[in-house]
């Protein structure tokens, strides 16, 4: 008699925070169940995926990867912001649970109200046939490139050298990884947007910007009901502020203003004395 193959599971802070060993696992990670963090596991050839629903929000960006995953066959679910805090693997396996599946994670006994830990289980009987995923898409974008440069980039995992001293508008959660605050940005920006998770938990999908206080730096987050999680040129367009950090706030800065208000105010108050930008 022979017995399914039971997957291996791999906890992490985040999906863009795994390499090889995610193939064929069952990948239980703190990133919102957005499109771009669906495109990651796929990528990756997980066999199956939990994720945050990051408050679910605009468009219910925050589990919109479910459906990607499912065209692909790939087994996938989310918890819920109010049971667990986005960005910390470890929270999600000890508190989380589930609010969202797709159909192929309930083909295998996943359901709404069970815990991460119960679902994780349930998915190691999950088949690793997923289809590959379709080519990348263009995940960064350059808005305007006369100084400070702002950027809009899909993942705060994208920020490179390249982007020291712009103003960055991205589409991830203003969580910290495992709750680490030097975590909250990889280079020194003069200034960063996010996108709240639905503030979940302890606030935990605002806990980067207040981490960003320490270098200087302005952040801020929006509403995940504002903006679709993951989509940066949404942050831009249609964000509207829902928490600052104290050094936005001594710019003149305050919650309830526009993403594009905020980007406007920090290169105003950046600009050399006689510019009038």
């Amino acid at each position: 008699m022979s017995f399914p193959l039971l997957r291996p599971i791999l906890l992490a802070d985040s999906i863009t925070r795994v390499g090889g060993e995610a193939k064929g696992a069952v990948v239980v990670n703190a990133s919102h169940g957005g499109v771009y963090a669906a495109f990651c596991a796929a990528r990756l050839a997980v066999a199956a995926a939990i994720f945050n629903d990051a408050g679910v929000g605009r468009g219910k960006a925050g589990i919109s990867g479910l459906d990607y995953l499912e065209a692909l066959g790939v087994p996938a679910a989310a918890v819920s912001h109010q049971s667990a805090r986005i960005g910390e693997g470890a929270d999600m396996m000890a508190r989380g649970i589930l609010s969202y599946r797709n159909e192929l994670a309930g083909s295998l006994g996943c359901r709404a109200g069970m815990s991460c830990r119960e679902a994780a289980e349930a998915l190691r009987r999950a088949e690793e046939k997923g289809l590959e995923p379709p080519p990348e898409h263009e995940a960064q974008f350059l808005i305007l490139a006369d100084p400070p440069a702002v950027w809009a980039l899909d993942s705060a995992s994208l920020v490179g050298p390249q982007h020291k001293g712009a103003i960055l508008v991205t589409g991830s959660h203003g969580g910290l990884l495992g709750g680490k605050p030097e975590t909250a940005l990889k280079y020194d920006a003069l200034a960063a947007l996010f996108n709240d998770a639905g503030i979940g938990i302890d606030e935990a999908g605002t806990r980067r910007i207040f981490a960003l206080d320490g270098r200087g730096i302005a952040a801020a987050t929006v509403a995940a009901e504002s903006a679709r999680i993951g989509e940066s040129r949404s942050t831009y367009e249609e964000g509207i502020l829902s928490r600052v950090n104290a050094t936005a706030a001594s710019l003149g800065i305050e919650p309830g203003i526009s993403a594009r208000d905020f980007v406007a105010l920090i290169r105003q108050k950046s600009a050399p004395k006689g510019d009038s930008r």
